[in-house]
Formats: structure tokens, C-alpha cells, sequence
């Protein structure tokens, strides 16, 4: 069938302002789209009655204007929905202003999980208020981790989860985070910023759980992320990486910072099985 040329013009524009217009809408619908990532990780030294045990890590909530608490709460229904056996939370709940820490924690307070509920602080919990965000995550019965730790007991098997400051705005203490741990101990470490992996030697942290990167937020296929709040290009991107003294389980986070998009890096919710 024959189309004139004014015809095929008209429709060719039609569909270039679809394209443009979907390439807009899709990156901001993405930033919503979020997703469960399953992962069976090996933690060095894990003692058998742990094996199995189920983590969900959660990372760069940034509920603000553009992490609407709506979003937020299906986070918290997600996983719950999954039943971890415990909860871990790698920092940066808020964005652009301290009036978003309450709500945060008040909606935060509501994950549930039988062998606790662990978290540290990240850059922006630091940048607005960090006395704020601490007092919101213990009236939350949310545990903090930074430069600290707790083991979980079954029978005489241990595991410790511990975590330190963030690497950007707080001080880094491993010795107090794993305190009498040992060597032949089973060790989980929380760190906002996965950057501190090329720090640490500390031969004790088995496992490290991070966030901080966003995946880029924005990832071209066959390039890469054009931006990455690392000193170490598209390592700590997301997933599990090679640190030089532990592995490293990056997660792509959940809100954003800086435009409200995402594109190819979905939020995720991470749930691990330890082995």
C-alpha cells in the first residue's frame, strides 16, 4: 500500500515523540520498579546450624521527595512477604533534608525478622542529622552496628554481625566491630561504602555487605555506568565482587540521589542464603 510522503512524516514524527517521550517516562518508572535479587553466598567458617540462614539487605532507601513513603512501605511488606531469619540495613535512609528521618525509621521499624534487625549509617544520614537518624533507629528496635557488633548464638555455633562508619564521614574501628573474633569465626560486616574493601585486611570479616553505588543508578549496556560514587570505577557496581581480604555483596539500593531515574539497574530487595 502506497503512503504519501506527508503521511509517512506525520507518522514518523509521531513515533520520534513516542520514543523520546517513553525514553523520559521509562527511566523515571524504573526508579519504582523494584525487584527481589535471591543470592546463596559462602561465609567462610559458617558453622553448620547457620547454614541455610536467609539475610535480607536492604540499601540507599532515600525516602525524600522523590522516595515516596508509599514506596517505602512496599518495601517493608516485600520483605517481610519472605520471612528472613534476620534483617540488614547498609545506611543512607534519607535524602535532601532531616524531616524524612522519622518517618524513614517509623516505617523501617516495621521489617520483622526472628534473629534481629542490624544497621549502620551512610553519607547522607550523616550529612543531614546523625544524632537524629541514631535516636530514630533505637526507637525503631532497629540495632546499630557502626563500629560495633552482636553474635548470634545457636547452641555453642556463633556468627558475628558487625559493621563499621561510613568511609566518607565517620571513623572506620574494625577491632571494636569484631571485637574477640576470630580467625576460625564466621564474620558479617556491614559497610555503607564498599570502597572500604580495598582497606580493610582484617582476615577475621568473611563476608562484606555494602551499598552506597547505586548500580550507577543509570547503566548504558556495552558501556557501563557513566557515573559511580567509587574511587574504583564499575567494581563495586552491585552483586558479588572480589575484595582483596573478602568478598564483597554490593547491593543497587532502592531510592536515588541526584535525577530520579534508574535505568538498567533496578531497586532491589537482596535476599542471601548463607552457606
Amino acid at each position: 500500500m502506497a503512503i504519501d510522503r506527508r503521511l509517512f512524516l506525520k507518522r514518523a514524527c509521531a513515533l520520534g515523540a513516542g520514543a523520546a517521550t517513553a525514553g523520559v517516562i521509562y527511566p523515571l518508572a524504573e526508579a519504582r520498579w523494584c525487584h527481589v535479587v535471591r543470592a546463596t553466598v559462602a561465609v567462610p567458617n559458617l558453622p553448620p546450624s547457620f547454614r541455610g540462614l536467609t539475610a535480607a539487605l536492604l540499601a540507599d532507601v532515600h525516602h525524600g521527595p522523590y522516595t515516596p513513603m508509599p514506596f517505602v512501605q512496599r518495601v517493608v511488606e516485600t520483605t517481610n512477604a519472605m520471612r528472613p531469619d534476620l534483617i540488614l540495613l547498609a545506611g543512607d535512609y534519607i535524602t535532601r533534608s532531616g524531616r524524612f528521618i522519622p518517618p524513614v525509621m517509623a516505617a523501617l521499624g516495621g521489617l520483622r525478622a526472628p534473629l534481629g534487625r542490624f544497621a549502620v549509617l551512610g553519607n547522607h544520614d550523616h550529612w543531614e542529622n546523625t544524632r537524629l537518624t541514631r535516636r530514630e533507629l533505637d526507637r525503631a528496635g532497629i540495632a546499630r552496628v557502626d563500629n560495633a557488633g552482636v553474635w548470634l548464638r545457636r547452641g555453642d555455633d556463633r556468627l558475628r554481625i558487625c559493621g563499621v562508619g561510613d568511609l566518607w564521614t565517620d571513623r572506620q574501628r574494625p577491632d571494636e566491630a569484631l571485637a574477640d573474633a576470630t580467625t576460625d569465626d564466621a564474620v558479617i560486616m556491614l559497610s555503607h561504602n564498599p570502597d572500604y574493601a580495598e582497606i580493610l585486611r582484617d582476615r577475621r570479616v568473611g563476608l562484606m555487605l555494602s551499598g552506597h553505588t547505586h548500580g550507577g543508578q543509570v547503566y548504558l549496556p556495552g558501556y557501563g555506568a557513566p557515573v559511580v560514587p567509587s574511587r574504583y570505577g564499575q567494581k563495586y557496581l552491585g552483586g558479588l565482587v572480589e575484595g582483596p581480604a573478602c568478598r564483597v555483596f554490593v547491593s543497587r539500593g532502592l531510592g536515588t540521589t541526584g535525577p530520579p531515574v534508574r535505568l538498567a539497574s533496578r531497586p532491589e530487595i537482596v535476599l542471601l542464603t548463607l552457606a
